[in-house]
């Protein structure tokens, strides 16, 4: 007699106790969140199910009918933002903003919440992490003071559903996702069930009362959004918090906009009274002297659609050890590595080799696009040769293996940047385009017409290590 066949109520079924990924057969690491050890059995498989058809909340409609007027963005108070955003925050928008800790996460949005607050929308803000006093406290601070922003202290979600029942925000603060955890799901606050169902609730909540949505997001030790990466599927707009926490600029960048174009910066000053935006930040990258200096040489970086004049700086010694240090700061090492080789080969400068070379940017900012190549190449030769760069000069290129000057994106805007602030020579790529009125530009095409354009002395083949020791 032929073996009965288990039915699918018999045969088992495995769930991940990290994130609820559910199975019908075991396995060592849940596909979903990657974790390992955590599929374990917990009942029977799961029943098929169909759907069938239902009564449709809305009729279909062409598309040019449909009133774009209700996805029309209200600006927020805060310009830089508003920039990234795209005008503003759209109606039923959730926008999830991740940084690192003390970037400044919830001193930003507290500022924001402050001067959205008008007498039609108001403004809930919900801590999980902070007493209602402790943020009180940083609004006196930072001056976030308004009659119309409303603060709540809450770790459960139905309590934060209650609380929109009460207030009815055009604006909600969620600071942060991770702290908040529903009593229906099982898991830790952070875990990542409870991070999807929170999310999904406020989501849900957004759309049907046509309420911004900003929660915050924790991030991992990597860098990545902490949690589900459906998460960040689910959201309108991802939005990146960056800055070292020892320098005062900070940097909000569209990694997803539904909303708007994603190639946007937002840049913005942290102080003791609070943050605030940065119209124009180049002053914060740059050095003020009477006298240029060797081993500096400046540069314009776009950040999204923003140029941006940075100062490069290098410093090369006497090396005391056998392998001479390569410390960088704001540089790709690797960058920095050809840039020496490039210069050791092409640039015939050869004790670079032989000392210890510290190279860094001034103000915070970190440069990895190849644009600032030509800079820090220069920046290296003139520190090598001690000869200090022309004054009100800046090099834009990225220089390639064989000693080119490569061409890069945005010359013309860089150049308007660069002249705007009243620099007047500048070394770039063969066939820039448009030149500012008044501006005189060198154009290379490779390093030794980089090295040709710049003093003598930098030309100069740096003294050998035997003639140093005569």
């Amino acid at each position: 007699m032929a073996a009965r066949t288990k039915s699918a109520k018999d045969r088992p079924s495995y769930r991940c106790t990290e994130c609820g990924w559910t199975t019908a057969k075991w396995l060592g690491r849940c596909p979903e969140c990657q974790a390992w050890g955590t599929v374990e059995e917990f009942g029977g498989a799961p029943a098929v199910r169909t759907t069938a058809a239902g009564r449709v909340s809305t009729a279909a409609l062409p598309i040019g009918q449909v009133d774009s007027r209700q996805a029309t963005a209200r600006p927020t108070g805060v310009g830089e933002l508003d920039r990234v955003l795209g005008g503003g925050l759209v109606p039923g928008a959730v926008v999830l903003l991740a940084g690192e800790p003390g970037v400044g996460k919830s001193t930003l949005l507290l500022d924001v919440a402050a001067k959205a607050a008008t007498d039609e929308h108001r403004t809930l803000y919900v801590t999980g992490e902070e007493s209602a006093s402790q943020v009180r406290m940083r609004a006196d601070r930072i001056h976030a003071i308004s009659d119309h922003l409303y603060l709540a202290a809450e770790t459960d979600l139905s309590a934060v559903l209650a609380h929109l029942d009460a207030v009815k925000p055009s604006l909600l603060i969620l600071d942060s996702v991770q702290t908040v955890a529903s009593p229906e799901i099982e898991g830790a606050p952070g875990g990542m069930a409870q991070v999807r169902e929170v999310a999904g609730a406020l989501i849900r909540a957004s759309k049907e009362r046509a309420m911004s949505t900003l929660l915050v997001g924790h991030v991992t030790k990597e860098g990545a959004i902490a949690g589900p990466r459906l998460l960040e599927h689910l959201v309108d707009v991802v939005l990146s918090f960056e800055g070292d926490r020892h320098a005062r600029l900070r940097l909000v960048r569209g990694v997803k906009n539904r909303y708007g174009a994603t190639d946007e910066v937002g840049c913005f000053e942290l102080h003791d009274e609070g943050i605030t935006g940065l119209a124009d930040p180049s002053g914060l990258f740059l050095t003020r002297r009477d006298e240029p200096v060797p081993g500096t040489c400046l540069t314009v970086t776009l950040e999204g659609k923003r140029p941006l004049v940075a100062e490069v700086q290098a410093l090369t010694v006497d090396s005391q050890i056998p392998s001479p240090r390569r410390t960088t700061s704001g540089l790709e090492t690797s960058r920095v590595s050809m840039m020496l080789a490039v210069l050791e080969q092409r640039g015939r400068i050869s004790s670079l080799g032989k000392r210890d070379i510290y190279s860094a940017t001034v103000g915070g900012v970190k440069l990895s696009e190849p644009a600032a190549d030509l800079a820090i190449a220069l920046a290296l030769a003139s520190a090598a040769s001690d000869t200090p760069l022309p004054k009100n000069l800046v090099a834009i290129g990225e220089v390639g293996l064989a000693g080119e000057v490569r061409r890069v994106t945005g010359v013309q805007r860089r150049l308007s940047e660069a002249h705007r602030l009243g620099f007047t020579h500048a070394l770039v790529p063969t066939d820039p385009g448009k030149v500012p009125a008044g501006m005189k530009v060198t154009e290379v095409a490779d390093m030794g017409d980089a090295l040709r354009a710049l003093p003598r002395r930098t030309r100069a083949q740096a003294p050998r290590e035997d003639d140093a020791r005569r």
